[in-house]
């Protein structure tokens, strides 16, 4: 054999040894799974937060956690997206802040090779592109609402529908819920339901109090018997406002998801019932479903994860307390 042909021999069998061994550390390397919430700030994603890291540490790969500050951030979160894909991760969990705007960035990863769980809210004209959509079923939590709201007050009422931004497909779709269950009820009268809180607790807190103020009548008597906010910020900025307006108690108030201050607002009897979801079940499920796809596994495209209604006397129930008070502390150290 010539010089030239073992040269040429060697050469080949390296490159085989080469792929080989890029394939196996390929395999052995640990998964990379990023998160992008909506925001950071808010007790519900401090859960959803907790849920992914419980996941990432049971399952044995890298959780890496980002996200924008405020809730209606969409193009930081656009770039988290684009950013989280340039990084090479292997799959991302996201909860579009806006269920068009995120479209783009979500059809660029794939296209990249970066499968998507949609997590909390939903992203339009895209079931085709994301690999599974994990969250609650929005739509019911609004009926819910409504239809607790409707006992409480025995049929009869004017009401407040207190929105969240538009664009979230998530919040979006609990209004939905909401007013076509109200509407069921001859003696209730939606009195608004075009008002936004906005994106903190701040703006919330300031569109309330404009609310309040609306329906005064001339003697400074509150004119609205029900009130059902759609998130954590909304329900907390009501609760402020009422308080600051000593109407706290005084009226029928149904919120959404289960921060400290809102079971507080619970156990003094100013909110009468939350809508609770499972954000650290959401969190969990998420990047389980993201590492089942990436692992051959079947998975499913639709995955609810449950939604309750609770009021003050469920508060103490042992079923209740790890969906009220998660033990957040154990997972985010």
């Amino acid at each position: 054999m010539s010089k030239r042909i073992l040269s040429f021999f060697l050469v080949f069998l390296l490159g085989i040894a080469t792929i080989a061994c890029g394939k196996k550390e390929k395999q052995n390397k640990q998964l990379t799974i990023s998160v992008i919430p909506k925001g950071t700030s808010h007790a519900f994603w401090q859960s959803v937060h907790a849920g992914a890291v419980k996941a990432g540490k049971e399952l044995g790969v890298n959780v890496l956690w980002v996200g924008p500050e405020k809730e209606d951030d969409r193009q930081q979160q656009i770039t988290l997206v684009d950013n989280q894909v340039i990084n090479q991760v292997d799959a991302i969990v996201l909860a579009p802040t806006d269920a068009v705007a995120l479209r783009r960035p979500v059809k660029s990863a794939v296209r990249q090779g970066v499968p998507v769980v949609i997590i909390d809210s939903g992203l339009e004209d895209s079931e085709d592109i994301y690999t599974s959509f994990v969250a609650t079923n929005n739509v019911k939590g609004g009926e819910i609402a409504a239809n607790k709201l409707a006992e409480m007050l025995e049929g009869n009422g004017n009401v407040i529908l207190l929105r969240l931004l538009e664009g979230h497909a998530s919040t979006g779709n609990r209004e939905k819920g909401f007013l076509s269950a109200i509407a069921q009820y001859p003696g209730i009268t939606v009195v608004s339901s075009e008002q936004y809180g906005g994106a903190t607790k701040a703006t919330a807190q300031n569109a309330s109090e404009n609310l309040l103020l609306r329906f005064k009548d001339e003697e400074g008597n509150f004119t609205v018997d029900g009130i059902f906010c759609v998130n954590e910020s909304t329900t907390y900025g009501m609760l402020q406002a009422l308080r600051r307006h000593r109407l706290a108690g005084q009226v029928k108030f149904v919120g959404f998801d289960a921060a400290e201050a809102l079971l507080e607002g619970m156990e003094k009897e100013e909110i009468n019932g939350l809508v609770v979801q499972n954000p650290l079940k959401m969190g969990y499920l998420g990047v389980k479903t993201a590492v089942d796809h990436l692992q051959g596994k079947p998975v499913e495209k639709r995955i609810d994860t449950g939604v309750v209604f609770v009021v003050k006397e469920d508060m103490d129930k042992p079923e209740m307390h790890e969906l009220l008070y998660p033990d957040l502390e154990k997972w985010l150290q």
